[in-house]
């Protein structure tokens, strides 16, 4: 069989997939109203900091207008990363390419 690794491979991964939506499905069924399953670590360690009386040493010169602008600034950012990482990553490929 000339494709055996990659359909197991492929076969492995929507088993793991199916799994993940079926456990996903049951935990949403159990959550109330305005509550999340997957809310991540940011929200829970902010209440906790607030809750200690932790007062900020400074405030942000200008905050984006709205949560659209923030994210689209974050992809910026995330995009101009990924371009500076490529460039050298090309770079020194080429360079090794044309030194052999």
């Amino acid at each position: 069989m000339k494709y055996g690794l990659e359909l197991v491979v492929a076969a492995a991964i929507i088993i793991f997939a199916a799994i993940f939506l079926v456990q996903n499905a049951a935990i949403q069924a159990n959550l109330g109203e305005g509550e999340e399953a997957w809310g991540g670590a940011d929200g829970n360690a902010a209440e906790i900091i607030e809750a200690s009386g932790y007062e900020p040493w400074f405030s942000p010169l200008w905050e984006p207008p709205s949560g659209e602008i923030e994210s689209l600034f974050f992809s910026l950012q995330a995009a101009i990363g990924a371009l500076v990482i490529g460039y050298f990553f090309g770079y020194y490929r080429g360079k090794n390419e044309h030194a052999s």
